[in-house]
This record gives structure tokens, sequence and C-alpha cells, in this order.
């Protein structure tokens, strides 16, 4: 009998040591907590040189993790959003505003797939079926706008005081003192406590309801339950944007401060950003400047975004990156950091950035490029490639963005040609060859005559000229050769749209310079 006591105590004490391992083996996986302020650009932020707003709690962040200083999002919320789950550009997987179509793969599908829990909390508007965010990949959820549109039967916003949410398929309306965001948060924090005391790895994407409009009042503003007009208005009142970063960033301290509290800190990478540019009127100060928000438009100012991620006794503390990067980034890397295999068939158009993260040099990208349009459409689509100096439009407008950042001025280059000649009433046209490695524009007397950038270039110059000598301007830029725009031979159709795909365009000029004389 004793030894049988004895042997049962063992086994039981075995099984014990087993369990434990086994959690403790799966602990060894990374967390990931992905955070994406709604309407937020780079320029709200203090650790990236703004100074409008106190943002202590992101700068901490920033202090002890790695800030990016050239990411780029979409310009409006749901193309983001699509893009940043992923992995793929809009051009060949953009359906309509709204909606992400089933029949993506996210990384939610991913993580669940290997074994991570996983959560959704925020903002969703990516389909009206209650089961779109299980569909999507994502086991646990606390969102707004699934079933409800953004304002209840008055025309009143539902997502900040007297909240209406979704949690885990159950439609709720909460009492008028209640905060949509903190209910959403710590909705988020029951997550992680609950992850960890079950010993599994968990991936929260948290799409923020801040900083979105109407601008109003936070719980922790002085005018809280004094004023309820702001959320009957689409905008509000700007003058509250301040008080929302402020609690948007507070909430982000939380989250890093529940992870401190279970000792979990440094097995968790805790990523930092921004779905598109600050949204108008609002007007922030970045490094003495004024940056004037531009949600919805291609410019910096829409798409610039910021990037910070931490991740202690890994990611080197108070490190500057200044490497492209483009949301559909996002999805290689958080699964290269969990060692989850990306499929070969989604045929991602992601480079993962996660070998940067860890002080390695990395496949850093060259260029970004970019399909938007919020319809879906192709005729109302904006498409550019960028760096981090240059952009060049499919249309041909090329801008040097850091000296003309709202694109007012399209950039014409060095000039490679110039002459005086006498030319007679004979010379109708000149002749520059091929383009095919630059954007050319043609000068006479001062007066621009045309720019091309790809092809056969032939200018009509017969009302240009004078009689005698005429000063005749060739103006070239090839900065952005061999890499801006990804195109090749291989084709891939999808949605309907062609994108062309892993390849180069060269930009240039081919051949002599041919004034065509014509009888």
């Amino acid at each position: 009998m004793i030894k049988l006591k004895v042997f049962t105590l063992y086994f039981v004490f075995s099984l014990l040591i087993v369990s434990y391992n086994v959690k403790a083996q799966d602990n060894t996986k990374p967390n990931i907590i992905l955070i994406m302020a709604d309407d937020l650009g780079y320029e709200t932020i203090g650790a990236n040189g703004g100074s409008s707003y106190k943002t202590p709690e992101i700068d901490r962040m920033a202090t002890n993790g790695m800030r990016f200083e050239h990411c780029y999002a979409q310009p409006l919320c749901t193309p983001s959003r699509v893009k940043i789950m992923t992995g793929i550009y809009n051009v060949r997987n953009y359906g309509r505003f709204g909606k992400l179509h089933t029949s993506q793969t996210t990384f939610g599908h991913l993580f669940k797939d290997a074994g991570y829990a996983t959560c959704i909390t925020g903002k969703w508007q990516l389909g009206k079926d209650p089961a779109s965010p299980q569909q999507a990949g994502f086991e646990k959820h606390c969102l707004w706008q699934i079933r409800e549109g953004k304002t209840d039967s008055t025309g009143r916003d539902n997502r900040y005081p007297m909240p209406t949410l979704e949690i885990d398929g159950n439609l709720k309306t909460y009492a008028e003192t209640d905060y949509g965001p903190d209910i959403i948060s710590e909705y988020g924090l029951d997550f992680i406590e609950k992850s960890h005391e079950d010993g599994k790895p968990f991936l929260w994407y948290y799409p923020m309801v801040l900083t979105h409009c109407p601008f109003s009042a936070t719980p922790d503003s002085p005018e809280w339950m004094k004023d309820d007009s702001t959320v009957m208005t689409y905008k509000g009142q700007a003058h509250y944007f301040e008080d929302m970063v402020e609690k948007m960033d507070k909430i982000v301290g939380e989250i890093n401060h529940k992870l401190e509290e279970l000792g979990i800190q440094n097995n968790t990478i805790v990523i930092f950003t921004g779905d598109n540019g600050t949204d108008t009127p609002i007007v922030s100060v970045l490094n003495g400047r004024e940056v004037a928000g531009a949600k919805g438009k291609t410019t910096d100012a829409g798409t610039r975004v910021p990037l910070i991620v931490k991740w202690p006794n890994t990611i080197k503390a108070n490190s500057i990156n200044e490497n492209l990067i483009d949301f559909s980034d996002f999805l290689p890397t958080v699964c290269e950091a969990a060692s989850i295999k990306v499929p070969d068939n989604l045929d991602i158009d992601g480079h993962s950035f996660f070998p940067q993260l860890v002080g390695e040099k990395g496949d850093a990208r060259k260029w970004i490029y970019c399909w938007y349009s919020r319809t879906g459409k192709d005729s109302q689509a904006k498409v550019f490639a960028r760096n981090q100096q240059y952009k060049l439009y499919e249309s041909g407008e090329f801008y040097e963005v850091p000296n003309d950042d709202k694109e007012k001025n399209t950039f014409a280059g060095e000039i490679i040609y110039k002459t005086d000649v006498d030319v007679f009433d004979t010379i109708t046209h000149i002749d520059l060859g091929n383009v095919n490695e630059g954007i050319t524009e043609l000068y006479i007397n001062g007066a621009k005559v045309g720019k091309h950038w790809y092809g056969k270039a032939v200018y009509s110059v017969a009302d240009f000229l004078k009689k005698g000598q005429n000063t005749i301007e060739i103006r070239y830029t090839s900065v952005l050769a061999n890499y801006c725009m990804s195109l090749d031979n291989k084709m891939t159709n999808r949605w309907t749209r062609t994108y062309k795909k892993n390849g180069k365009i060269s930009i240039g000029l081919e051949g002599p310079i041919k004034l065509l004389h014509y009888k």
C-alpha cells in the first residue's frame, strides 16, 4: 500500500512536471501585441519630434526599443487594414471600403494555426457578418462596428461614451458614463492575463478606435459628461484631439504595465503604429514646423505613420531605423518573429523587417509601391512608388519629398543638355529617342514643352521656336533607376486588376537627340 501511494505521488508529480514543461516550452514563443491607432500621423509622437501632444508612454517604448523613420500606410483605414492583415498590396485583394474578403488569409489565421491564442479588439469595419472576426482567424474579440453602424438612431456616435460593442458575438450598448476605449482595452488586458495563465503564447491585434473623430472629451478631460454635443457631429471639436492622443498614449502605457506586472515583458513584442495620416483640420508641430493632417491623401502627411517596436533584451534600446517599411511588411515580420512559415501559395508582397529588429542588416526595401483607391475602382486609383527621398506617380508626377512634402512642384532634375541653336521654319519636332531610365523634360526658351518618363519621346515644338537663336534644355532625373516601380514580365491577375511584380523599370535617356526637319 505504501509503495502504491509513493508510485501514485510520483506519477502525479511527473505529470505536473510534464505539464509545466509543455507550458514553459509554449512560452518560449514570443507574444505579439500589434497596436494601430486610428488617424494618427508620424508628426503626433513626441519621440518623432512632435511637440503638440504629450505621449510619454509611447516615447518610453521608443527609449526602450526601436523607432522607425519611414513607415508608410495607405491613406485611409480599410485599405491599410486589409494590407497590414494580409501582407498583400491593395491592387491585388482590396475590393471596397469597409470589407475584408473572407477568402483572404490574415496573420490571425497563421498564428491560430500555429497554436497561438488570437484576439482582436477595437475597430472592425471589415464586414457586417457577426462571424467575420472568427473568419479572419481571431478566436476572441471586442469590437466596434460589426453589425451596427458608426451612429445610433439619433445620429450619436457610438464608439466613445455610451458605446455599442460586440463581444464574442454578443451585441451590447453600455451606459452613458462608460467609455468605449476603456472597455475595449480592459478586454484585451484580460485576454493577456488569461493566455498567460493558460501557458499559451498570444497574438493581440488592437486596431484602436482612438484617435478618430468625432473629436470629443475623454474621461480625463475636465469637460467629460458636461458637453455631449461633440458626439452628435461627425468631426466634433478639434481642440479635443489633444486629449484623445493623451488618452491613447495612456492606454498604451497600461498595456506595457500589464506585461511588466505579469513578468512577461521580455517575451512580448509590442508594436505601435497608425493606420494613416492625421485627419483634418488637425495641425500639429513637428521639429518646429506645422504639419496639417492629410488623411485620405497620398502625400507624406496622409501616409507616413509612427512605428515603434519594443522587445526588451532583444531589440537594442533607443535605436533608430531609417529603412523603408510598408504596411504589407508587418505580416511576414511578426510571422518570422514567431517562427511561423508564411505559405508560398499566399504570394505575399511584404518584406520581413525582423532581421533589423534584432540588429541584423536584413534585406531592406529599396522602394515602396502603393495602389490606392477608396472605392476599389481602377479608374480612381492613385499609384506611386517611392523611396526616402523621391516619389514617382504612375501619371509621371515626380517629387523630391523632403523639399516638397505637400507635392506642389514636380521635380525637374538636372539639366543634361543645353544648347543655343539657330532654327528655321522647317523644324517642327524634337526627338529624344526612347526614355526608359528616368524622367525627361524638354524646355525651349525657358518654356516647358513636355515631360516624358517612359517610351518614345517626340515633341512638337513649332509653337515654341522662334526665328533666330533658341535655347533648348533637356532636364533629366534618374534617381529611381532600376528599382522604383515594380514592373517586369511576370503578370499576376487578381481581382480583375493587373499587377506586375518583382521586377524593375529603368529610367533614362537612350539614343541621340534629334532635331527633325519636315519640308
